[in-house]
């Protein structure tokens, strides 16, 4: 059978980093086994439902380049790929649980229900659970008359269907990175399948659509083990015990300390993202920034987020997205926490611009100096982000990174000026001016080699001569090399701005 995987998120507001890995993984593993990629949207908790929420995710998958196969936006024979859209078949099933005799109606109120967990923690200092040992003491179709059940039905009184878990059982699944896991039937409560408002709740409407949707591997987060025995019966009460998908659940993305999951509060103190894209909280009016906006590439924080959490069994770190698809596996995917570094990311994303193309790179590069309104030459910036962009961690740091390409030098180092610079010794920059002037072509080497040979003719160490023409040109140390910087600025501006800054010098060390 074909391997079918779904990435199924809750329109609840902005889509995790930790969404964005478990897509990653689902779509690695059917494009590595020459399967679909489903995308579902679970919105039947409409009291948690977000606006835009859903147009966010989908616009964060389509960022990432995770286009599925099937889903809201590209349909499909197992449509539609909204449960809110599918609401008159869970009803169905829910009916067949109820006749089996493997769900019952509750009638508890949530007044009722409160009270009673109140009630219950004070006596025993632990939360209760609504399950074997406390259902008959509850408001169900199980501890009340037939004639009462009959009548609170008959009335329209609300109630929720809860499955029916048994006594004295072990509930036991292969998981695909955990191996066998196995839970005691008295750890797992008899959760609500369907609420008063007569929509499923995840557990029911999640194991109905894979089996509808045919899907042979639930891959999921961690979270989500404890409801694996929970949905192991379901798929036995309802006679798909036999065409149960396997389940893998993946680790947590840990914070940067490694204690406890990657949380949004966490990383606004961090000062990190921790969502693909930027969200706007209508609530609070806050905004959350994303990856996206950080500056990443997308290619780049998919291979991030791919090694954590999976091993590729060798020592190469950086992946194409189609090298991901040929290598990876869940028999390589940890069971223990991975580590949100986010200094790694940034590395990440730096290898990435040193690897891109420097046409594309100048072409983006040209739209952000218009938006700033910088003027430039537009012939120079392929030269200009080749030699940034070994020094930048993100693309919109190239204009700030490099502005004394198109203007002058915002700021200088004045104490290696003073280390390197004297006004005494302005007659031998004089000089290199008028070798500069006439070095022909005014190109990298050509320079190179007039500067070496001004430095053995004249006895002036290439130790004085070199800081200062970067100084002068750039007002700083750091930077690309000199001779590369010189050409691409052309020899007009280049001896405009020597000429200009020595005079800065003279005044500023006069003074």
């Amino acid at each position: 059978m074909a391997v079918r995987v779904r990435f199924a998120p809750s329109p609840t507001g902005p889509l995790h980093i930790g969404g964005i890995r478990t897509a990653l993984y689902n779509y690695l593993f059917a494009r590595h086994h020459r399967g679909q990629f489903l995308l579902r949207i679970e919105d039947t908790d409409q009291k948690r439902y977000v606006d835009h929420a859903e147009e966010y995710l989908m616009e964060a998958l389509t960022w990432c380049g995770l286009t599925p196969d099937e889903g809201p936006a590209q349909g499909g024979p197992d449509g539609p790929y909204r449960q809110s859209e599918r609401s008159a078949i869970y009803g169905v099933y829910a009916q067949q649980l109820l006749d089996s005799g493997h769900a019952y109606y509750a009638f508890d109120t949530e007044e009722e229900l409160e009270q009673w967990r109140v009630r219950e923690e004070a006596a025993s200092g632990q939360p209760p659970k609504y399950d074997v040992h406390t259902r008959m003491t509850l408001r169900n179709s199980l501890s009340l008359a037939a004639q009462e059940t009959a009548r609170l039905l008959e009335s329209g009184a609300d109630k929720v269907l809860r499955l029916l878990v048994p006594d004295n059982e072990t509930i036991a699944f292969t998981d695909l990175i955990r191996g066998e896991v196995s839970f005691r039937s008295e750890e797992v409560d008899d959760k609500v399948l369907l609420k008063a408002d007569g929509l499923p709740t995840y557990h029911l409407a999640n194991v109905v659509d894979d089996h509808l949707m045919h899907i042979t591997h639930v891959i999921r987060g961690e979270e989500w083990l404890s409801s694996g025995p929970l949905h192991i019966l379901l798929y036995r009460y309802l006679g798909w015990e036999n065409e149960r998908p396997a389940f893998a659940h993946l680790p947590l993305i840990l914070n940067p300390n490694g204690q406890g999951k990657l949380s949004k509060r966490t990383a606004d103190k961090l000062g990190i993202p921790v969502f693909p894209l930027n969200w706007l909280d209508a609530g609070s009016g806050q905004t959350w920034m994303g990856f996206r906006e950080n500056g990443f590439e997308p290619e780049a924080l998919l291979n991030f987020l791919a090694l954590l959490g999976w091993n590729p069994g060798t020592e190469q770190e950086l992946f194409s997205l189609d090298q991901l698809v040929q290598t990876f596996d869940l028999d390589r995917v940890h069971k223990a926490g991975a580590r949100f570094d986010f200094d790694k990311a940034r590395w990440f994303n730096q290898e990435y611009l040193k690897r891109m193309d420097n046409d594309a790179l100048a072409q983006r590069l040209g739209q952000m100096l218009v938006e700033k309104g910088v003027p430039h030459d537009a012939t120079t910036l392929p030269a200009i982000a080749g030699m940034l962009k070994e020094r930048v961690h993100f693309l919109q740091e190239m204009p700030d990174a490099g502005h004394y390409f198109f203007e002058e030098p915002r700021t200088l180092d004045e104490a290696a000026l003073r280390k390197k610079y004297k006004v005494e010794g302005r007659p031998v920059f004089d000089e290199l001016l008028q070798e500069l002037q006439a070095c022909l072509p005014f190109e990298p080497e050509p320079l190179e080699a007039s500067v070496k040979d001004f430095s053995a003719r004249t006895g002036q160490g290439l130790g004085m001569l070199m800081p200062v023409l970067r100084l002068a040109l750039a007002g700083t140390l750091q930077g690309p090399p000199v001779f590369e910087t010189m050409a691409v600025m052309g020899k007009e501006k280049v001896i405009q701005r020597l000429q200009r800054k020595l005079d800065v010098f003279d005044a500023l060390l006069a003074g």
